[in-house]
């Protein structure tokens, strides 16, 4: 269980990361209020996870499910390039977390 809890918390980072585009520098209210909403749900569920896994690995992996899932939303909504070095890098932190994950308890 703190494995899928880590995992939303990592979508939520996902939310609250692409949340501060739309906030405009925080000049716009409810893009501003649901992004603040999805930081704390998503600071949140970290701790919840990190009771039973080791802080190390569930940071990291928290920062990794949002980096790809930013990555990835950046692409489909804002145009952001796509070219083979961005998904040969994506592809390397998705084999990080992966490795995180097979070496913790």
């Amino acid at each position: 269980m703190p494995w899928i809890i880590l995992v939303l918390a990592g979508l939520f980072e996902v939310g609250w990361a692409i949340g501060l585009k739309y906030t405009d520098g925080f000049s716009k209210l409810w893009p501003t209020v649901g992004t603040v909403a999805a930081m704390a749900i998503s600071l949140g569920l970290l701790g919840i996870a990190m009771k039973s896994l080791p802080v190390g690995t569930a940071y990291a992996i928290w920062v990794g499910v949002g980096a790809v899932g930013t990555v990835i939303l950046g692409i489909v909504l804002f145009n952001e390039p796509v070219n083979a070095l961005r998904m040969i890098s994506v592809g390397l932190i998705i084999a990080g977390l992966i490795g995180l994950k097979l070496a913790s308890p």
